[in-house]
């Protein structure tokens, strides 16, 4: 005889959450807007906060998802946690945004890797990732992985050692070699 509760299986729901309202109706079509949009909130913050930031066709925002709070150097994340928000509110388009409580803009490891895994997941789900941005300090700083040449190109492979990354100079592709 079946106990009692024994084949229970609870039922779930997943649904988008709208929070306090960050983001206006301006547009982002460069690393600087989507930084005038919420690159304030973060350089607030005394840990590692890493942000989706769910777009329109025409660069308008749909919302920023507050994907991962970490510790004073490092922000967990996985493409799982991170695509939740983007589906659910059908973005066209992503950005990833994140801050370095340190004040360095130097990337880590970790960001280069997160960075060329959510652009392969985004072109595997169809929602293209459009750059991934680190702020630092007072704000008035930034690395965009995009404007320093370093987002994935599937016809190109870059340098992935962390610690030779210039954030004074583009970073140039490796010729002749395929990923």
């Amino acid at each position: 005889m079946p106990r009692k509760n024994e084949f229970k299986l609870d039922v779930i729901s997943v649904r988008l959450a709208k929070g306090a309202p960050l983001l206006s109706e301006h547009r982002i079509i460069s690393p600087k807007d989507a930084i005038d949009v919420i690159g304030k909130e973060l350089c607030e913050m005394d840990r590692e906060v890493l942000c989706v930031i769910n777009l329109k066709t025409d660069g308008t925002p749909i919302n920023c998802h507050f994907a991962s709070m970490g510790a004073i150097n490092q922000a967990i994340a996985h493409p799982r946690e991170l695509f939740k928000s983007s589906i659910l509110s059908n973005a066209a388009n992503v950005i990833l945004i994140h801050c370095h409580p340190s004040g360095s803009l130097q990337p880590s490891k970790e960001d280069t890797i997160i960075t060329d895994r959510m652009a392969q997941v985004c072109d595997l789900i169809g929602i293209p990732l459009l750059d991934h941005i680190i702020v630092a300090g007072d704000n008035s700083m930034h690395f965009s992985f995009k404007e320093r040449g370093v987002m994935p190109n599937p016809f190109h492979s870059y340098h992935s050692d962390y610690r030779t990354l210039d954030i004074d100079s583009p970073m140039v592709a490796e010729k002749g070699k395929k990923r």
